[in-house]
């Protein structure tokens, strides 16, 4: 049992994956020598090597093509984009050969690679540094899209990731990095890594989120208790494929549903799962699915982050007004 911040957690975990596997390997801008600009591949160079550990120029297609071309003959590349904004230089090369190199191939080529994104906000950057891209991703076939909230989910998903035969978009919560510790038993047994998870049980309404909004979730839960409302928080973990089972469960029993995502309301993950809720759970809903996001424009500088990001205040709103209806 070790406590650990997120950033030491996927540290760790990343560790473990390359000592289980030499065809494990890690590439992007200045995660070699400096460590990543969060150090999170902190060390990592220094114990396995400048041919494992690669620091890669300032192109982020060029790190996606290599690995592409890597993971055909037969490596398992792990390869960062240094901000969520800087992903959209490498998005030909994951739309259209990522994702797609499987199915094209009827399955005689596998893509097994991570890709791994800092995404969100609240650490006071602006545009290019800031951004949600994950809808993006989720609604493309052939990519599969996680994000972990904590450092126990960061330890084990990340390992999972790795060790999984399709290609992974793994979101990972930028704010949440050294923010919070948590204890991790590098020996007990992980969930499922395309498994939603209830985090909280409640009767009233069901609070849905998923990497950096969970914190949030959870603190809105905690205030409306203090108001005798009673909510369940669920952390959706996996957005492609989305494991709605738990939220059926849920919505069925709470009659109540609000998503809450740092990313723009306007089709985002809030829409889609608003509608599977909906489709599935009509006759158990007692008020529409409600959607908590940010807003449609361009990420704000950081004196107005503030008011962009879905708080506390804007969640226990929507709460409110579900409980009204």
């Amino acid at each position: 049992m070790t406590r650990m911040t997120l950033a030491k957690a996927l540290n760790a975990g990343i560790r473990k994956a390359m000592e289980d596997d030499a065809k494990v390997l890690v590439m992007g801008e200045d995660v070699g020598k400096l460590g990543g600009v969060f150090r999170i591949t902190d060390g990592l160079q220094k114990d396995f090597g400048e041919d494992r550990v690669i620091d890669s120029p300032l192109a982020e297609s060029g790190i996606i093509g290599t690995a592409v071309g890597m993971a055909m003959r037969g490596y398992r590349p792990v390869c960062e984009i240094q901000f969520d904004g800087f992903v959209y230089p490498a998005y030909d090369q994951i739309v259209s050969q990522v994702a797609k190199l499987h199915y094209r191939t009827h399955g005689a080529i596998r893509m097994p690679m991570v890709i791994r994104i800092p995404f969100g906000g609240g650490i006071g950057a602006v545009e290019h540094h800031s951004e949600s891209p994950e809808a993006q991703f989720a609604h493309t076939p052939g990519l599969k899209v996680v994000t972990c909230s904590n450092p126990v989910d960061g330890y084990f998903m990340i390992q999972q990731a790795i060790a999984s035969d399709d290609p992974v978009i793994f979101l990972e919560p930028k704010r949440q990095y050294h923010a919070d510790k948590a204890d991790v038993d590098e020996s007990a047994t992980p969930a499922p890594l395309f498994s939603s998870r209830v985090i909280k049980a409640g009767t009233d309404v069901t609070l849905l989120g998923y990497g950096p909004t969970v914190k949030t979730c959870l603190l809105a839960a905690e205030a409306a208790a203090g108001e005798g409302r009673s909510v369940e928080v669920i952390d959706l973990r996996t957005l492609s494929p989305l494991d709605m089972g738990p939220v059926y469960d849920s919505v069925r029993r709470t009659g109540r549903a609000v998503v809450v995502h740092e990313a723009h309301v306007n089709l985002g993950m809030g829409s889609e799962i608003a509608a599977r809720i909906t489709e599935h759970c009509f006759y158990s809903l007692e008020a529409p699915v409600l959607r908590v996001g940010g807003f449609d424009t361009p990420y704000p500088p950081a004196r107005l982050e503030e008011e962009f990001l879905p708080d506390l205040d804007r969640v226990l709103d929507a709460v409110d007004r579900s409980i009204a209806f």
